[in-house]
């Protein structure tokens, strides 16, 4: 029996977790829910030509969404090949990383979920300040939605980036 707690399912499984939302402490625990259902993503790989350059700009960059979690894993604890990797994480999760080789920044788009407009405005001035290219400034993307509200910018490598709050996800 689930009880009282709301009841989190998966979608196309029969898999369901007991849920109790006032364990969250803050807005972004509460991140990894929406509307009742958990993100399926889990982890992004992102391959970036200067690891450390690129450290220093996520540190900066993801700071505002309160994603501050770092983990470094080395390639030789996993199977045989398996490349190092520099991780970015929040809330007991590392779910962006990245590894050393040639970018290409044609391959991926990632955007990053921010909690309001106000850290949408953060993060945008944090990836500038630590060099990001501007790729459309923070406001309402009217073509998707007029409560989308978002902003973007190219990381160092070239790398589409997008931090966005879509109001009527919180």
């Amino acid at each position: 029996m689930l009880g009282r707690l709301p009841v989190v399912t998966f979608a196309g499984t029969d898999e369901a977790w007991q849920t109790d939302p006032s364990s969250y402490r803050t807005a972004s625990d509460k991140r990894h829910l929406t509307n009742g259902r958990v993100d399926m993503l889990d982890h992004v790989f992102l391959t970036v030509s200067d690891v450390e350059r690129s450290i220093a700009f996520y540190t900066a960059a993801l700071a505002p969404l309160g994603i501050t979690t770092r983990l470094d894993y080395d390639g030789k604890d996993g199977p045989p090949g398996h490349p190092d990797l520099k991780g970015f994480g929040a809330n007991g999760r590392i779910f962006f990383w990245l590894r050393q080789g040639r970018a290409d920044s044609n391959a991926a788009h990632v955007g990053f979920v921010a909690n309001s407009q106000g850290e949408v405005d953060a993060a945008y001035a944090a990836a500038i300040a630590a060099g990001a290219a501007d790729n459309g400034a923070p406001g309402a993307r009217l073509y998707y939605d007029p409560r989308y509200y978002a902003a973007n910018v190219l990381d160092p490598d070239g790398y589409s980036l997008e931090f966005v709050y879509k109001s009527w996800q919180h």
